[in-house]
């Protein structure tokens, strides 16, 4: 039986085509229902039973030769009709108009990236593995500030010091601190990145995303530079009737602060489900950068004042996508990001 297999697999080797109907013959020969193949699996039932093993692997080995050798036969068949002129050309260039899909956090990123650049604003980056003092404390964060916790910070290493701890940024103002220490004013930079908060995951709360924030420091900054930076983000991003309101808030490294809030731009201020009837969906934070901060970055707050804001990329392509559950931006699934392309 092993011989007649050996033998059958150097006939199918020696098979030539030069047509598409001498492939279709090889298949009738040796892959059909009728084919030699098929007869030597009829005759397997009759081998001995210690010889099934042996020859069953040999049977199915044969099986994937003869399978490859028909491809290979139908393969030089393409290539010898486009040199003859009467089948495809396989030189020609290969067409890419069947490009993959952007995420949809790379397409909310890249537009944020795009209004704030044509308003001057550089991109700047920073560590996602940062200390206590460039998180926390430079930023004027309490050392009793709920923040510090484990329920809501990672922790790589507690030290000695609270200021030396070693943690997972919880938001991108790290980057601000370090940008202030290193430069002079005036300074107008984005800070675009992931964030790390110990929450629990949720259709609205995920343990990880993403941050967008604002940094503009000079001589005279005042709160309407902030408000008509933001309004004039807002048209752009989410359409030229958006309107925005801030609400006072308090963030430790703001004074004073407020909330961004936009209008629905789903309803147009009406009220709907998205903007739970109110007419209003918040967007993020903001505020006058606290004389505190600008002194523990080496910036003098008599001479030099400014303003900051933070948003949340997620929470802005939930919005402007009408997406329902945060969960869908780190599952990996086509389905859901697939219908992204070209948005």
């Amino acid at each position: 039986m092993i011989d007649r297999i050996k033998s059958l697999e150097a006939e199918a080797a020696k098979w030539l085509a030069d047509t598409a109907e001498e492939v279709e013959d090889f298949r009738i020969e040796f892959l059909s229902k009728k084919g030699k193949l098929n007869a030597l699996f009829d005759q397997f039932k009759q081998v001995p039973k210690e010889e099934k093993r042996e020859v069953g692997q040999a049977l199915n080995a044969l099986k994937v030769s003869l399978e490859n050798r028909l491809e290979e036969l139908k393969s030089g068949l393409s290539v010898a009709g486009s040199k003859k002129g009467d089948g495809p050309d396989v030189f020609l260039p290969v067409g890419l108009d069947g490009l993959g899909s952007l995420h949809p956090l790379t397409l909310v990123r890249r537009r944020i990236t795009e209004i704030f650049a044509r308003m001057g604003f550089s991109s700047e980056d920073g560590p996602e593995i940062e200390t206590d003092w460039y998180n926390f404390t430079a930023l004027n964060f309490a050392e009793n500030h709920p923040a510090r916790e484990m329920q809501d910070t990672f922790f790589v290493s507690k030290e000695a010091r609270q200021q030396d701890d070693v943690l997972l940024r919880t938001h991108t103002s790290n980057v601000q601190v370090r940008l202030m220490e290193h430069k002079k004013p005036p300074l107008r930079s984005i800070m675009i990145g992931r964030v790390y908060r110990n929450e629990a995951i949720s259709a609205r709360a995920h343990c990880q995303f993403h941050q967008a924030e604002g940094l503009y420091v000079d001589k005279n900054v005042s709160f309407k530079d902030l408000k008509d930076t933001l309004y004039h983000f807002a048209k752009e991003m989410f359409g030229k009737d958006t309107k925005i309101r801030l609400r006072p808030s308090y963030f430790p490294f703001t004074e004073p602060s407020a909330e961004i809030d936009i209008s629905c731009f789903i309803c147009k201020g009406k009220g709907c489900n998205i903007c739970k009837k109110t007419g209003w969906v918040e967007i993020g934070g903001s505020g006058m950068v606290d004389p505190n901060v600008l002194s523990s970055s080496g910036i003098d707050p008599e001479e030099y004042t400014g303003f900051a804001f933070g948003m949340g990329i997620e929470r802005i392509a939930m919005l402007k996508y009408d997406i329902n559950d945060i969960r869908l931006f780190f599952d990996n699934d086509v389905r859901f990001i697939g219908q992204f392309k070209g948005a």
